[in-house]
């Protein structure tokens, strides 16, 4: 890594400089963006490697380019590895470069265009990849959605299946982006069956503690789970699909020449990496603090007064309806970024606001407890919370506690390896 940096900086001190600043940022400030977290050295290792280089098309075994017995042995390892973290797993594609192109995939396997899908509505919780109209599977195929009940804020079984049998979607999408409770993936396949539609089981934000045994597992119950490999997998940026046997060939097809040419093989190789560590007790131990930090940081914000949307979390991140304080997403968003805290604006349940206002942040914990963070220094967020959006225009507020968000978040490393 050192020769790597060292041969970056003598080719472009630019690209060099700015690296370096973004890792002085990303050390320095507090980061509770659900969807990220921070890779291991060893993932980053490989991300970075001589793989880089090769193109692969194809699948191991069957590739149109030679040079390709290293790949293949580093993909079947991946694949391997996913299959012994997810029991049950019957065909795995890890090519996929996104969670969004895995979705994407899956849908070409098995829907014609103008085919009816049913999906949790991105307003409450669901993801633009889930038929949202300005995505490609919003203009492709026809969606229809549902989402939480108004009063408790919790996926409304009943209503699923009541819209299910009404519109007699051919594909059915459990998962989402902002939901803070444990999604009941048996009654989703319990419903997809009723109205013979195949269930899509998008588990990108929980795929860690699916993988851990703390959040149920969608795999006895879906026809296709989808994930991405960073998030709460701490692997490298990317995408996965599981899917039964019977669509193997389906979805190979769609994924290549469907939707991507050549994989990539450096990513395929880190992913590989990153199911190693999270085959660990030591990942395990991880997963089990991330739920315990999000629950520790939801209960001490409450205390403070915030209001939990559904009142609390059951796995990684939470949302905070900021109505009871005056405040908007985006206004707490900037104000604490001002103050090194990191959060990303978000729509509530049923919220008034437009997209890029909201009513709502979204927090999770998957960075800060990769970091080492435990329950003492949710408190200690939560105060620093607290205070600047109780006055979120104070500059000088900001400033202060700024310095000792610094002074205390680069005292925890960015990189921990489980093995």
């Amino acid at each position: 890594m050192v020769e790597l940096q060292s041969a970056l900086q003598a080719v472009d001190p630019e690209v060099f400089a700015i690296i370096r600043d973004e890792e002085a940022r990303q050390s320095r400030q507090i980061d509770l963006i659900a969807s990220e977290n921070t890779a291991s050295r060893a993932v980053m290792e490989a991300s970075g490697s001589v793989f880089t280089n090769k193109y692969a098309e194809g699948y191991p075994g069957r590739r149109y380019y030679a040079g390709c017995e290293h790949i293949d042995r580093v993909e079947r390892l991946a694949q391997e590895r996913a299959r012994a973290l997810f029991p049950g797993a019957e065909h795995i594609n890890v090519q996929p470069h996104s969670g969004s192109q895995a979705n994407q995939a899956v849908m070409l396997a098995v829907l014609e265009v103008g085919d009816t899908i049913l999906a949790m509505d991105l307003n409450q919780g669901g993801h633009l990849s889930h038929g949202h109209p300005l995505n490609l599977a919003g203009k492709l195929y026809r969606p229809v959605y549902y989402g939480v009940d108004r009063e408790t804020e919790r996926l409304d079984y009943d209503a699923v299946a009541a819209l299910a049998r009404a519109h007699r979607p051919k594909l059915i999408i459990c998962g989402a982006s902002a939901y803070s409770r444990v999604i009941d993936f048996e009654r989703f396949g319990a419903i997809a069956r009723e109205v013979d539609a195949v269930l899509l089981a998008d588990i990108a934000h929980i795929a860690g503690l699916v993988a851990a045994g703390l959040h149920p597992s969608p795999i006895p119950h879906a026809d296709f789970v989808t994930t991405t490999t960073h998030k709460t997998l701490r692997g490298p940026r990317g995408g996965m699909v599981i899917c039964r046997e019977r669509y193997a060939k389906a979805l190979d097809r769609t994924v290549l020449p469907g939707l991507q040419g050549g994989p990539l093989c450096h990513q395929i190789a880190a992913r590989a990496v990153a199911f190693r560590e999270a085959a660990t007790e030591g990942f395990r131990q991880y997963q089990r603090q991330i739920v315990a930090n999000a629950a520790a940081l939801a209960a001490a914000l409450a205390a403070r007064g915030f209001r939990i949307v559904s009142g609390g979390t059951d796995n990684h991140l939470f949302l905070v309806d900021l109505r009871p304080r005056g405040l908007t997403g985006n206004v707490a968003e900037r104000a604490l970024e001002r103050a090194g805290i990191i959060v990303n604006k978000n729509l509530i349940p049923y919220d008034p606001e437009k997209p890029l206002v909201t009513s709502g942040i979204r927090i999770g914990t998957p960075t800060v407890s990769s970091r080492g963070m435990t329950l003492a220094d949710m408190e200690r967020i939560a105060d620093w919370i607290d205070r600047v959006l109780s006055a979120p225009e104070d500059e000088r507020l900001a400033s202060e506690v700024g310095e000792e968000v610094a002074a205390f978040a680069s005292r925890f490393p960015l990189s921990t390896s489980y093995v």
